[in-house]
């Protein structure tokens, strides 16, 4: 038996459903920009996984969705292409 220790990260199995998160600044169309990039980049997400919270103070939001990831490089590429919108400060 393999024990995993607290350096390795478990193994992904591809494709899968990966639930992200992702943070910026409140704004009425941060959903919407967020979605549109998962759409340019033809990543599958659940529809009814999508969720906005505001922060306590209402400055930033974050939108919790689940998508279908297909790599490791299809995920770098998302979350470059989040970056790209200068309006995304996080993705988990």
């Amino acid at each position: 038996m393999t024990q995993t220790t607290a350096a390795e990260a478990p193994k992904i199995e591809f494709p899968c459903e990966f639930p992200i998160k992702v943070m910026g600044e409140a704004a009425p169309d941060f959903k919407a920009c967020v979605l549109d990039v998962l759409i340019t980049t033809e990543t599958g997400y659940v529809h009814e996984s999508v969720s906005v919270m505001d922060s306590r103070n209402g400055r930033f939001q974050s939108v919790r969705v689940t998508i279908e990831a297909e790599s490791e490089q299809h995920l770098t590429r998302l979350h470059q292409a989040l970056k790209e919108t200068g309006r995304v400060q996080m993705v988990l």
